[in-house]
């Protein structure tokens, strides 16, 4: 504060009289909110909120070239809007509408007045503003029509900020027309804007940058942020263009000041240049690092938010249910599982060969072979206490064939239907979600009659001889039945089959 001299306190309020003609289009605003009514069920009405809508209403009537507007209509329109939220009648609507009408317009004609003291040149002084005007006079219905004067779209678009960020382009076309005039105070304080402008427009990146990496969920998302990154990109160039040639044009007007310092205006003139120099290569070249900033985003956010949206179905995609369980789950025509596999299959590949590779360098390797060559003999890796998936299977066949084992003793033969509807008495019941649990009524019926003693070298290998010792000295024989087995809550289907004792063990049983 201290350093502020005389011009620069000067230019803090210069045009205080037009920042208070702007505030003054809000004054009847402000006094409809003063106003206290209530509905028939004692809820506050808004008044504030209802002189916008009525602007708002007199704006489109502008829009649609409808020059007959009064308080009837009006009242219908706010009767429409507020539907569901105040309980008001349509007849105590056109006295609302009308008080409203009066404080945009005072019953007296006249325009409303807005005194204030001027601290620009110290002075009290009254601004007249003129909202809404009369528009026409229907003398056989006694109906006065009303429509939007100047000051009142001028306040409609004051409650809109139109083309935000555009502003520091709008500040560069102003600061080259002060140059140009030789107003350098006035440049000099349009720059310290211009940076504001600039801190803005970090922060939106910042923001936009968040929202980026968390609102992107689809593709039709990320070509919309896409394009708006691009939109950014391209309006900051252009800023960064006019930055430089504004750069050259002060290094210009400083060499001209340069050359005639005779006078004391121009030694004045010229330290003003050398401080609009200074400061506006700051704001270039933070201006410089918002646009490294946009290209950054637009490569590594959009790239990152995309990998997301790629790794986001590649996880929500199960291989198993998805694909496997749907086709052979509920078995399908051949046609339809080779429409459904068709996308998972590889391009069809020809290998072909070149004369050309003749003349190529030749390696000594074998066909298919990479390098470099190992000049050692394979080892055979141990899976055993690796492959945890063999290990859960081989127990849940020993859980399986006990209960098995333990129903046939209680009474044989066994019908798997039923067996099915008992696994819930045994507290497996999500054995029916397993595709190992059938699997195992399969390999039972294709190794039918079952017994210990049967086990072949393959199936050692195959750890099947711990599962079918269980049976001891027994045999099983599986026989088929006619229908099909689809339990509710299961994805598997399988063919009912009855599991008995084998005739050696039959006849001991007798």
């Amino acid at each position: 504060m201290e350093n502020m001299d005389r011009e620069d306190l000067a230019g803090t309020i210069t045009g205080f009289q037009e920042r208070m003609s702007r505030i003054a289009l809000f004054d009847p605003l402000f006094e409809l909110q003063r106003k206290k009514q209530t509905d028939k069920e004692g809820n506050t009405i808004d008044m504030m909120e209802l002189g916008m809508l009525t602007l708002l209403f007199f704006f489109e009537q502008k829009l649609m070239r409808h020059a007959k507007a009064g308080v009837k209509d009006l009242a219908v329109y706010l009767h429409r809007i507020t539907t569901g939220k105040l309980s008001v009648e349509v007849r105590e609507w056109e006295d609302l509408a009308r008080s409203i009408i009066q404080v945009f317009r005072p019953a007296s004609g006249k325009k409303r007045e807005f005194t204030f003291f001027n601290w620009d040149i110290r002075e009290q002084q009254t601004v007249y503003t003129s909202i809404l005007k009369a528009n026409a006079f229907d003398s056989r219905t006694n109906t006065q029509y009303y429509a939007l004067d100047e000051d009142g779209l001028e306040l409609v678009f004051a409650t809109k900020e139109f083309y935000s960020e555009f502003q520091l382009s709008i500040h560069q076309l102003v600061l080259r027309k002060q140059l140009e005039k030789g107003e350098f105070h006035g440049a000099l304080r349009q720059i310290n804007e211009m940076r504001v402008d600039v801190e803005t427009l970090q922060e939106r990146m910042i923001k936009l940058e968040h929202e980026i990496k968390r609102s992107i969920v689809s593709e039709e998302t990320l070509q919309r942020y896409s394009a708006l990154l691009e939109d950014i990109y391209m309006r900051l160039q252009r800023e960064n263009e006019e930055f430089e040639e504004l750069l050259q044009f002060v290094k210009e007007t400083r060499m001209r000041l340069h050359a005639d310092m005779n006078l004391e205006k121009q030694q004045r003139a010229y330290e003003y240049i050398l401080r609009i120099a200074s400061e506006l290569e700051k704001v270039h070249n933070e201006h410089s690092g918002l646009l490294q900033q946009s290209m950054d985003l637009k490569n590594k956010a959009l790239h990152s938010a995309k990998e997301s949206l790629y790794y986001t179905g590649i996880s929500s995609f199960n291989f198993d249910q998805d694909l496997v369980g749907f086709v052979i789950g509920a078995p399908l025509p051949l046609e339809a599982s080779k429409a459904v596999v068709a996308p998972f299959m590889g391009l069809m590949q020809t290998p072909s060969w070149s004369p050309l590779t003749v003349f190529a360098e030749q390696s000594i390797t074998g066909n298919g072979e990479k390098e470099p060559r190992e000049e050692s003999f394979l080892e055979a890796a141990d899976t055993e206490a690796n492959d945890g998936f063999s290990r859960q299977r081989r127990e849940l066949f020993k859980a399986v064939l006990m209960l098995l084992l333990q129903e046939l003793e209680q009474q044989a033969p066994v019908e798997l239907r039923r067996l099915f509807m008992r696994l819930e008495s045994y507290n497996q019941s999500e054995w029916l979600m397993s595709r190992s649990f059938f699997d195992f009524w399969l390999i039972l019926h294709q190794r039918s009659p079952v017994q210990a003693r049967s086990i072949t070298e393959e199936d050692r290998e195959a750890e099947w001889e711990e599962v079918f010792s269980l049976l001891g000295s027994r045999i099983l024989v599986v026989h088929e039945l006619p229908d099909i087995i689809a339990e509710a809550g299961s994805r598997y289907q399988i063919q009912n089959m009855t599991i008995s004792w084998g005739a050696e063990q039959a006849n001991v049983r007798q």
